[in-house]
C-alpha cells in the first residue's frame, strides 16, 4: 500500500524522520535550506501534510497552489506565520505544539532577566576587550533582582512559569496584566495579582513580555508605554517580534529613558535592527528560548504525532483550528488525495 506522502520544511532529528518514515514517504530539507515560495509550493505538490516552522508562512496563495494538502504542524506553541483564516476557510488544519516548551522557555526568560538587569554582557565584553584593570564602586552596578516587582504581559502557561519562579525562586512581587483574569486558584497558585496594564507598566521593576502575536498586539509596547516605565526598568521579549516597537525601545534605551533589556525576538527576523545592535544595555539572543535538546526533540515529536494522528486517525493531538474537522472543504481536499469526488 502507498504511504501517504508529506513534506518536512527545515532540518529536523534524525529520530523523527525515522518516526514519520514509519507511516509516510517523507520528502525532508535535510540541507535546512530556506526556500522561496515558489520553491515551497513546488516541494508541496503531491504532498498531504507539512511540518513546518516559523520559516513559513501558509497563507492563501500557497495553499490555493497546494490543493491536496490538508496540515501543517507547526514545530512551535507560536503561529503567526500561518494565516488561519485562509488555512480554515479552505480546509486546512493547522497544529502548535503548546505545554513541551514551557518550563523551558520560562527559564531563558529569567536568564535574560537576570542577564539584562546585573549588566552580564556588558561586562564580559568589558573583560574580553581587556579593558578590566581594576575595581571601582559601581563598576556595572545593576538592578535588584529579588525582592523588586516582577511584571508579566501575558498570563498563559509560560507566563504562569515565570511567575512562580519570579514569586518563589526570587520572593518578587509578581503582578500581570492579561487579556483575561486568569482563574482565582491558578491566580494564586502563580503567586501573581492581576493589574491594568497602565498599573503594570509604571509599577514594574521587571517586565516580562509573553503574549501572543495578533493584529491586537502589534506595537503592543510602543513609545507610549515604554514612556511610562520606570527609567530604571528592565524589559524582556520571548514572545514575539512585532510585541515591540524595537525603534521606540533602542530609543528608549539609548537615551536612559529604560535601563535595560533582554530580546530573543525581533521585529522582521533574523534581521535586526541597526539602533539596537549598537547599544550596550540591551543583551540579544536568536530566538532561542526553547533550544534545549529535550525540549527541541519534544516539540519535532508533537508536530509529528499531529501528523500522524491526523493524517491516519483524523485525531490531531493539539489542533488550533479544529472546525476544519470534517468540513466540507477538508472533504474535497481529501477527495483530490483519494482521487474521490467529494459528496
Amino acid at each position: 500500500m502507498t504511504k501517504p506522502r508529506i513534506l518536512v520544511t527545515r532540518a529536523v532529528f534524525s529520530e523523527v524522520l525515522d518516526h514519520l518514515g514509519e507511516y509516510f514517504e517523507v520528502q525532508s530539507n535535510q540541507a535546512d535550506e530556506i526556500w522561496s515560495k515558489a520553491q515551497l509550493v513546488e516541494r508541496l505538490h503531491g504532498k498531504l501534510g507539512a511540518l513546518t516552522t516559523g520559516s513559513e508562512r501558509i497563507d492563501t496563495e500557497l495553499l490555493a497552489a497546494s490543493p491536496m494538502l490538508q496540515i501543517c504542524a507547526n514545530m512551535a506553541v507560536g503561529f503567526n506565520n500561518f494565516d488561519l483564516d485562509a488555512m480554515t476557510e479552505l480546509g486546512v488544519l493547522g497544529t502548535n505544539t503548546p505545554d513541551v516548551l514551557t518550563q523551558t522557555t520560562a527559564d531563558f526568560g529569567f536568564a535574560l532577566l537576570l542577564a539584562a538587569a546585573r549588566r552580564v554582557t556588558e561586562g564580559e565584553h568589558y573583560l574580553r576587550a581587556g579593558e578590566w584593570r581594576r575595581w571601582r564602586y559601581d563598576m556595572f552596578a545593576g538592578a535588584e533582582v529579588h525582592g523588586s516587582t516582577l511584571g508579566i504581559l501575558g498570563m498563559g502557561r509560560i507566563g504562569q512559569a515565570i511567575a512562580r519562579r519570579g514569586a518563589m525562586g526570587f520572593e518578587m512581587q509578581v503582578i500581570y496584566h492579561n487579556r483575561s483574569r486568569l482563574a482565582p486558584d491558578v491566580e494564586a497558585h502563580s503567586c501573581a495579582r492581576y493589574v491594568g496594564k497602565e498599573e503594570l507598566l509604571r509599577s514594574a521593576d521587571h517586565l516580562v513580555l509573553v503574549l501572543p502575536y495578533s493584529q491586537q498586539s502589534h506595537h503592543a509596547i510602543g513609545a507610549a508605554e515604554l514612556a511610562m516605565m520606570k527609567s530604571t526598568a528592565t524589559l524582556v521579549n520571548i514572545a514575539r517580534g512585532g510585541i515591540v516597537d524595537d525603534l521606540a525601545l533602542a530609543d528608549a534605551l539609548g537615551h536612559g529613558r529604560l535601563a535595560a533589556a533582554g530580546l530573543d525576538v525581533f521585529e522582521g527576523e533574523p534581521t535586526v535592527h541597526p539602533e539596537l545592535l549598537a547599544l550596550k544595555n540591551v543583551v540579544l539572543t536568536p530566538h532561542i528560548a526553547s533550544a534545549t535538546i529535550p525540549t527541541r526533540k519534544a516539540m519535532a515529536m508533537l508536530a509529528a504525532e499531529n501528523l500522524i494522528g491526523f493524517l491516519l486517525l483524523g485525531q490531531p493531538v493539539s489542533p488550533l483550528n479544529p472546525q476544519v474537522l470534517g468540513s466540507p472543504q477538508q472533504v474535497q481536499r481529501k477527495g483530490r488525495a483519494t482521487g474521490t469526488p467529494a459528496g
